[in-house]
């Protein structure tokens, strides 16, 4: 039996880079996984296709479209899954976007846009998940953070803003959650080969391998793995904790 066999995870923004990996460990250590995305559905669904026609796992994998920013398409995410499914055990916040600038040309739509995904969003689907987890007196929340909200980053205030708020959302709901055994526990990675680092040039990806003291970047899979970690019953003595998986560039 896997660690997680007989639990129920939704990860939002699961179809592409770090909720990719989260989704397939996951589903590969036994849990039935729902994931969201906002857009890209034939990529989505392809994943529910692989992933279903593995015969090592006996998982049900399921993919819904929902922006996480919107209350009311959340409310239709929880509705949909609790439809399907009698329990929420796990629930990972990955969903997230960027729109950097320096701050004086910023507009405030770039600010509200990463703060309404980024940190409102995670808002309205702890909210949504707090009573069934409340209910079944278990949960474990998961919500994935940035080394940019503990160390800063120029042109980022509006997402390093939204993940140094998460930080402080999951050490308050931690406590508010603690007696209804459900912890809550954030992930902050550091510079993770995804499509997002593959666009940069071949000096800036060196400049970013000599400022990490491990010397290279992270596979998506090395911040899965430690999700995996926190959801599993490996980890019932952690919460409210922020976890830095970046090769020691926030030292």
């Amino acid at each position: 039996m896997t660690k997680l066999s007989g639990k129920t995870a939704l990860v939002t923004g699961g179809s592409r880079g770090i909720g990719e990996a989260i989704v397939r460990r996951l589903v590969a250590d036994g849990a039935t996984v729902f994931f969201t995305y906002n857009s890209g559905a034939d990529k989505a669904q392809a994943l529910v296709q692989e992933l279903s026609a593995n015969s090592a796992s006996s998982s049900t994998v399921v993919a819904l479209q929902a922006n996480v920013a919107d209350a009311d398409s959340v409310a239709a995410l929880f509705k949909a899954v609790t439809a399907q499914s009698a329990r929420i055990d796990i629930l990972v916040n990955n969903a997230g976007i960027t729109k950097d600038g320096l701050i004086l040309r910023m507009s405030e739509t770039d600010w509200d846009s990463v703060m309404d995904t980024n940190l409102k969003g995670v808002f309205f689907c702890c909210k949504a998940v707090a009573k069934i987890m409340m209910g079944q007196r278990y949960g474990r929340i998961i919500n994935i953070g940035s080394v940019v909200g503990v160390i800063g980053n120029p042109g980022q205030v509006n997402y390093v803003s939204s993940k140094a708020g998460l930080m402080g959302l999951t050490k308050s709901l931690a406590k508010e959650l603690s007696s209804r055994n459900i912890l809550v526990n954030c992930v902050a990675p550091g510079y993770i080969n995804t499509e997002m680092t593959e666009k940069l040039t071949d000096e800036q990806k060196k400049k970013i391998q000599e400022s990490i003291p491990l010397g290279r970047t992270a596979e998506p899979s090395e911040i899965a793995s430690v999700v995996a970690f926190l959801a599993s019953d490996d980890a019932t003595y952690i919460t409210g904790q922020t976890l830095s998986v970046d090769g020691g560039i926030a030292m």
